[in-house]
């Protein structure tokens, strides 16, 4: 069985053969001048196997909400933001670049290109932007954050879950990411069985709450429509941040998204 849990942003807990998983954590009520505006923070999350960093700008690498994990974890961070881990007294951490893979019990996670900055700001170090294939009981694909790439072709071999983020964290989206439409047309060349959809809807600018609320609020509506319209064998699941998909054993019934 695999169960994927939306907590929020870039988030997404990751139960797969037999381990759980956590993808960028976001644990707080905010970073910096950046405030969670959807759902609660996340409480007791009990024991994480790995986490896996997909780059490292704060949004998506923050040390607050690894402080709060046990620092026993394993964890997989770009090249080069190793010592922002170990600095933090965590004892088992991979870097890894586009090709790696490692194996943690019986869950094989490889590292993935992606189009996107991985210099930390403002004088942090740098690194490759990363997404991860994840195989356990179902073959996922976790995008990071990226804009669409030709590459993502190479990834389509038999995906059950693409998790791809469609948006940003203010009224406007810089380069190196990916708008619903653009997050659309990587489901087609993804061709998954099932998507999710982040980094949308959760964090957004003190002092912005009561301007372009569209941008907030639209983008999960616009890809669920250009989705259809561009791959529509795709079951897209229209998760709120806590909402869950679950996909049963292979060999058993077709799934169902809960939210």
């Amino acid at each position: 069985m695999t169960r994927l849990q939306w907590i929020g942003h870039s988030t997404v807990l990751i139960e797969t053969g037999g381990r759980r998983l956590l993808t960028d954590p976001v644990l707080g009520q905010g970073i910096g001048p950046v405030r969670r505006r959807a759902g609660s923070s996340p409480g007791e999350l009990g024991h994480i196997d790995a986490v896996l960093i997909s780059h490292l700008h704060h949004d998506h690498l923050d040390l607050r909400s690894l402080r709060r994990l046990d620092r026993e974890v394993e964890v997989l961070v770009p090249t080069g933001g190793g010592p922002l881990l170990r600095s933090e007294a965590f004892r088992t951490v991979h870097e890894v670049d586009r090709g790696d893979r490692l194996i943690t019990g019986e869950v094989r996670v490889e590292a993935t290109p992606a189009r996107h900055s991985g210099r930390r700001a403002p004088f942090g170090p740098s690194g490759p932007a990363l997404g991860y294939l994840i195989q356990g009981d179902h073959r996922i694909y976790f995008a990071g954050d990226t804009d669409i790439f030709a590459g993502m072709t190479d990834l389509a071999r038999d995906l059950d879950i693409a998790i791809l983020p469609i948006g940003g964290w203010g009224p406007t989206l810089r380069g190196g990411h990916m708008d619903p439409a653009r997050a659309a047309a990587a489901l087609a060349l993804l061709r998954p069985t099932h998507a999710i959809a982040i980094h949308w809807g959760t964090l957004w600018p003190i002092g912005l709450s009561r301007y372009r609320r569209d941008r907030f609020d639209e983008p999960i509506h616009r890809f669920i429509e250009e989705a259809g319209r561009i791959a529509p064998d795709v079951h897209v699941a229209f998760l709120e941040p806590g909402g869950e998909l679950v996909l049963p054993d292979p060999r058993r019934d077709s799934p169902g998204a809960v939210d």
